[in-house]
């Protein structure tokens, strides 16, 4: 059911309507990582004299730059660690527009789903992005103690993450919160294993990227296939 589940998202993957929340959950990462960037940086420059004088040592002006370069170079690591937790987010804004366009090709005889006001997705779009960060930062003590074993912990934790959240949020649009929970915690097994092998291709550059969209659009046949499954 789920390797059925994601092979369906990806044959659906040239749908304009996901090729449009890809691009704009993109452009909206970048911006916001571009405009990080820019921001951290000219407060490094703005905090730090462009020269100084120390006794027996004279006059120091290099001493800005070599900060701007530490903060260059801070920030575009960060923001390698940032770029998929805040695509993921964004994404999780357009989550109605995935799910509708899969719905719309292999669930015709359903009725619509109540989709979420805007402000509560961009809610739970910011939630998430903090757990994943919050998870992340504390699993990564753990992945420099256990070097070898840190992949699979990575896959596990962001698996839990992104089969929880993704799931949840699915399940919502046609069962409300409550049922949505109910579910999940039934299917557990089932929605942890599924969100691990999205978290695999998590350590992929650029195949990364899709990872949210591929993720939304999975879960949602994986929603309707348990929900099949427990009908009588």
């Amino acid at each position: 059911m789920i390797f059925k589940s994601i092979a369906k998202a990806l044959s659906q993957i040239g749908d304009p309507r996901f090729r449009g929340v890809l691009l704009r959950g993109l452009g909206l990462t970048l911006l916001l990582l571009i405009g990080f960037y820019a921001g951290f940086v000219g407060l490094v420059q703005w905090l730090t004299p462009e020269s100084f004088t120390l006794p027996w040592i004279g006059e120091i002006t290099f001493v800005d730059d070599l900060l701007s370069g530490a903060a260059v170079l801070g920030v575009t690591l960060l923001s390698v660690f940032l770029m998929v937790p805040v695509a993921a987010a964004f994404t999780g804004i357009f989550l109605d527009q995935v799910a509708d366009a899969v719905e719309a090709r292999h669930y015709a005889h359903l009725p619509p789903a109540g989709g979420a006001p805007l402000g509560d997705q961009i809610r739970d779009a910011l939630r998430f992005l903090l757990i994943m960060l919050a998870a992340n930062a504390v699993a990564l003590i753990i992945y420099l103690l256990s070097t070898v074993l840190a992949p699979v912990i990575f896959w596990l934790v962001n698996g839990y993450l992104l089969g929880v959240e993704y799931f949840q949020l699915v399940a919502i649009r046609r069962l409300g919160e409550r049922a949505a929970r109910a579910l999940r915690r039934k299917h557990m097994v089932s929605i942890w294993a599924a969100g691990v092998l999205m978290a695999i291709p998590l350590t992929v550059p650029v195949l990364n990227l899709i990872v949210p969209l591929v993720g939304v659009a999975a879960f949602t046949h994986i929603y309707h296939a348990l929900v099949g499954d427990d009908r009588p």
